[in-house]
Order: structure tokens, then sequence, then C-alpha cells
């Protein structure tokens, strides 16, 4: 029994560590890091370069006129800010929309190519030291593109990514009320990993990156902004953060259509982390490493697959002592909550103390499937935007 025990404590601390652990320990590096290092001033309130916002839109036609004024009335000069649509295969009449601007350039081809195939072609018109990249449902805050800007002032930046909001909608739903829960834990986590050293990837729906960094990449990405800004960040640049710059989304319709997200991004992740082996050797990329395997690979990789082997080694061991009775019964528990948050999913509920581990659930669960459509390699790029709330 000594090693089932054994491997059972180590199996439950990486668990832990992935979801808990991680960010106990990097706070903790971050109190002591600000013991013997004064936190500096990393931006020049009068750095303002020409800036080009790229936008790959598909069908997008509901969120052309908010999203064109949204833009109009960033805190920019204006003489200083271009604007970019590539809006290839969509038919609904979004690029006939963005012709009635003039201070746009709308890319159009008849043939959809994904996000990753808008922004291969759209790198090819940015003229601007710095490209700020958005999804056309994302309304950003009127400062988000002089708060990002400003931290291009430091060279050894090289990306820098804003913070995704979700929009408090008051349905109250499982994909509002998770989806909310976890992106302000994300942004925490963000916060502490830029401070200590890098952010492990920045979030599609608002972030920058030097226009002399960017490299063409492969046609059938699933996680496009996560493969840049990683990618930049292996050539030595940092990816810092700033949660003041943000975009703003609602939430996935309900948790099936968050379910399908998810299983994209799942399937995304597994792919980056092939793509991005080198990463993972710690002794070439050090602190990156560290922030990445904790914050990302675990999650995407080892810790879904732990959680099942829990329960199991929990039932053989449940009689050799007291405490893996408790755990037993702990386990037990939370996944019936999970179980009954998604019975009330789609009631509309406020009950945040359910939907939190049927979220949680959800996200792993997502995994599994996205483990198998890469396997399978049937996740198109061109996949389909989830609804919205």
């Amino acid at each position: 029994m000594k090693t089932m025990e054994i491997l059972f404590w180590v199996l439950l601390a990486i668990v832990f560590y992935s979801y808990i652990g991680y960010g106990m320990l990097l706070y903790v590096m971050i109190m002591v890091k600000r013991l013997f290092i004064k936190k500096a001033d990393d931006t020049n309130s009068v750095y303002e370069p020409e800036v080009t916002l790229l936008i790959g839109a598909y069908n997008e036609i509901d969120f052309v006129r908010r999203k064109v004024e949204n833009s109009n009335l960033l805190d920019y000069p204006q003489d200083k800010l271009h604007f970019i649509w590539v809006t290839d295969g969509s038919d609904d009449g979004t690029p006939d929309e963005l012709l009635k601007y003039e201070n746009i350039t709308t890319l159009h081809e008849p043939e959809r190519k994904g996000k990753i195939g808008a922004i291969n072609r759209g790198m090819g018109f940015v003229k601007t030291p710095i490209v700020v990249f958005s999804d056309a449902n994302a309304m950003l805050g009127r400062d988000s593109v002089k708060r990002i800007v400003r931290l291009f002032s430091d060279p050894k930046v090289g990306c820098v990514s804003g913070e995704k909001r979700i929009s408090e909608t008051g349905s109250g739903s499982a994909s509002d009320a998770g989806e909310g829960i976890y992106w302000k834990y994300e942004s925490q986590l963000k916060k502490w990993d830029a401070e200590l050293y890098s952010v492990v990837g920045a979030a599609g729906e608002l972030f920058a990156i030097r226009t002399e960094l960017f490299e063409k990449v492969e046609k059938d990405t699933l996680l496009d902004d996560f493969i840049i800004s990683l990618r930049i960040a292996m050539r030595g640049y940092t990816i810092k953060y700033d949660p003041e710059a943000y975009a703003v989304e609602s939430a996935s319709a309900d948790i099936s259509e968050e379910l399908k997200r998810k299983i994209r991004i799942a399937a995304g992740g597994i792919q980056s982390v092939v793509r991005l082996w080198p990463l993972l050797n710690i002794f070439r990329y050090r602190l990156l490493s560290f922030q990445y395997i904790s914050h990302r690979v675990l999650r995407w990789t080892i810790t879904p697959m732990i959680l099942p082997v829990l329960i199991v080694l929990n039932i053989l061991l449940f009689r050799e002592a007291a405490i893996y009775e408790l755990l037993l019964y702990a386990q037990i528990a939370f996944y019936l909550s999970a179980l009954i948050g998604g019975a009330i999913a789609e009631a509309r509920q406020k009950l945040k103390l359910l939907i939190v581990p049927y979220y949680f659930f959800i996200m792993n669960y997502a995994v599994y499937r996205g483990f198998i459509r890469y396997i399978q390699n049937n996740q198109s790029v061109n996949w389909e935007r989830a609804k919205r709330g």
C-alpha cells in the first residue's frame, strides 16, 4: 500500500498545485522579489508611436457598427491610429458594410482560411511599429490602446496582453457565472506572472506585439494568440499585462456553447504544447518555462488525466486511514455539486456555489474531448463562433 499511498499524495499535490498552489507560490515569490527589487515604472506617458488595430472578422455584420464606433472613440491620436479589417470568407455583408467607412482598410477574399489565415494575410499590410489585435465582438475600454502601447516604451517588451472581461448580463447562467469567476482568477494570475517575469500567453480579444517580431504562424494553428505571443517570449522578450486595458464581451449563451468553445481551446492547447516543446526545457528558458509549465501545460495535459485516477486510488485506500475517508467524501461531494450545478445550469439561477464546481468539471472534460479532436486532427481553424448571451 505504501507505493499506492505515495502515488496518491503525489497526484493530489499536482492537482492542488495546478489550480491553487501555483497561485500561492507565485504570490510568495512576488513578495520576496519586492523585498529586494523596487518595482519600476515601466511606462512612458509620451510614448505614442503609430499603431494599427487589426481585426479578423468572419460574418460579423451584427457587430460592425458597434466595433467601428468603439474603435473611433479610443483615446489615442487619430492620425496615428490605423484600422485594418480582414473579412475573408464573409458572405453576410460584413465587407460591404465596412466599405462605408473611409478610415478603414478592408481586405476581403472569397475563401475562408480561419482567424490565423486572416492574421497572416493582414500582417502583410501593417506598416506601423506596433500592431494591436482584437475581435469584432470585443468592445475595448477607451484608454486600452494607449495603456498597451505605453508598455512598449521598454525595449525588452515584445508583447502586451490586455484583459478579457465578461459583461454582466444579470442572467445568472452557468456560463455567465462560471466564465466570469474563471477570468477574474486568471486575471489575478496574469498580474502576478507579469510582475514576476512574463505572462504566459496573450488574450486574443486584445493583445499587441512589435510588428517586426511577427512570424507567420502555421495555417492550421488553433490558438493564434498563444503561439504568436509565446514565440516572441522564447526570443527573449517579455509579455506584459495591463488589466486596465480591457476588451468586453458577453459570456457564452449557455453552458453547451461554452463547452464547444472550451473543447476548441483544449485542442488548441494540446497543439500548442506540442509545437512549443522546446519551451519545456527549464534549463534553457528558466523562469519562463517554470511559469509556462505551471500555469498552462499542467492544466492542458497532465492534471485532467489525474482526476479520475485520484478517485480510483482513493477508493482503494479508503480503509487505510481516516484521512482517505474524508478525502473520498470530499471528492464525492465536489462531483455531486458539479452534477447538481449541471442540472440547474440552464435554469439561470444565481447559485455560484454549485456553478463553480460544474464549470471546473466542464473545463477538464473539455480537455479529454479536445485531446480526441487533436489526435483525430478534425478541429478546423474555421470553427463556428460560440453564441453569446
